[in-house]
C-alpha cells in the first residue's frame, strides 16, 4: 500500500495539534511565520536589553549624583554636571587618556602591518602553510591572565629570557634590562605583549579578505603584464582594505578598554606611566569610592568610543561602496 506525502504531512500536523492546547494551537494558526519567529526570540532580546540597557541607564543616573558605593545608606543628592566638570578638568585623567591613545595607536599600527604581512605570506599557500597558521594562532588562544604572567617572567631582569636576549645582542648587563621597571620602556613592553597576542586575530581577518579576491582579477592583470608590485597596490590592497579597516575597528575598541594586560604586567606603574583610562576608572570607583565621578568618567569614555566608532564605520561603508 502506498502512502502519499501529503497524507503523511497531514497526519503529522494533526498529531502536533492534538499535543498542543487548543487555545495555543488556534492562536498560532492565526500568526504569520515572522510573528512566530519574533515570539520565540523575544524573551532572549528582552533579557539582553535588560542586561545591557539597565546598567547603562543606572550609570547615567549615578553620574549626576554624589553616590558612593562604600556608603550605600547615605543620602544621595544630585550634583548636576559637577562630576563631568571635575573629570574634564582633572590632569590625571587627561594623562591616562593620553597613555591610552599611545597604546591604541602603536598596537593597532604594529598589529595591522604585521598581521597583514603574515596573512599575505600565508595566502601564498607555501608548503606547510597550515601548520604555520596553527602555530601563529596559538597566542590568540591563550587567556590574557596566562599571557600576562608568561611575559612578566620573560621580562624578569635576572631570570627572564628577554633580558638575556637583549644582553646578548647589546652587551648590556641583564640587571640593567628593566623593561617593566623603566619609565621609558614599560609602555613599549606592554605594546610588545599586546601585539604578540592579538596580531593573529588581525591576520585572520586580513586572510579572509585576501581569500575573497577572485583569481580572475589577477589573471587579467597578468595578461596586461602588470608587475607583482603593481598587482599588490592596485588589486590586493584596495580589495582587502575593508577587511583591514574592520580589523582596525575591532582592535581599536578592544585596546581602548585595555585593563587586564596592564594590571598583570605593571599595575599602571612605574608611577603612572602605564596607567590607562580603564585603570584610572577602576581606582576612582573602587579605591577612592567616588562612584558618581567614576560613572561620569565611564560615560565620557563611552561617548568618545561610540562617536569615534560611528565616524569610522561611515568611512568603512564609503570604502566598501567603491
Amino acid at each position: 500500500m502506498t502512502i502519499s506525502n501529503s497524507s503523511i504531512v497531514d497526519k503529522a500536523a494533526d498529531a502536533v495539534t492534538m499535543a498542543t492546547p487548543m487555545s495555543v494551537a488556534k492562536g498560532l494558526r492565526g500568526l504569520s511565520d515572522r510573528a512566530i519567529a519574533w515570539l520565540f526570540i523575544a524573551p532572549t532580546i528582552i533579557l539582553l536589553l535588560a542586561i545591557n540597557i539597565f546598567p547603562l541607564l543606572w550609570a547615567i543616573y549615578l553620574s549626576f549624583t554624589n553616590f558612593r558605593a562604600n556608603r550605600p545608606n547615605a543620602v544621595v543628592e544630585g550634583v548636576g554636571l559637577r562630576n563631568y566638570q571635575r573629570v574634564l578638568n582633572d590632569p590625571d585623567i587627561w594623562q591616562a587618556m593620553q597613555t591610552t591613545a599611545h597604546f591604541v595607536f602603536w598596537t593597532i599600527l604594529l598589529q595591522t602591518v604585521i598581521g597583514f604581512g603574515l596573512a599575505y605570506l600565508i595566502d601564498r599557500k607555501f608548503r606547510g602553510h597550515g601548520i604555520w597558521t596553527t602555530i601563529i594562532l596559538i597566542p590568540m588562544m591563550l587567556s590574557p591572565a596566562v599571557v600576562g604572567n608568561f611575559w612578566r617572567f620573560l621580562y624578569e631582569p635576572q631570570i627572564g629570557l628577554f633580558a638575556y636576549a637583549v644582553s646578548f645582542l647589546t652587551g648590556i648587563p641583564t640587571s640593567q634590562v628593566q623593561m617593566l621597571g623603566d619609565v621609558s620602556l614599560a609602555p613599549w613592553a606592554i605594546v610588545i605583549v599586546d601585539t604578540w597576542m592579538w596580531t593573529p586575530y588581525v591576520m585572520l581577518i586580513c586572510l579572509a579578505g585576501l581569500r575573497s579576491i577572485p583569481d580572475y582579477i589577477y589573471e587579467a592583470a597578468e595578461v596586461d603584464r602588470a608587475s607583482a608590485w603593481r598587482q599588490f597596490w592596485s588589486i590586493t590592497v584596495p580589495m582587502a582594505l575593508p577587511f583591514i579597516m574592520l580589523a582596525v575597528l575591532f582592535r581599536g575598541i578592544e585596546n581602548f578598554k585595555m585593563f587586564d594586560m596592564v594590571m598583570l604586567l605593571t599595575g599602571g606603574g612605574p608611577g603612572s606611566t602605564t596607567e590607562v583610562a580603564s585603570i584610572t576608572l577602576k581606582r576612582e570607583a573602587f579605591e577612592s569610592w567616588a562612584t558618581g565621578r567614576a560613572s561620569a568618567f565611564a560615560m565620557i569614555l563611552f561617548v568618545a568610543v561610540f562617536g569615534l566608532a560611528n565616524i569610522y564605520v561611515k568611512a568603512l561603508n564609503r570604502v566598501k561602496q567603491r
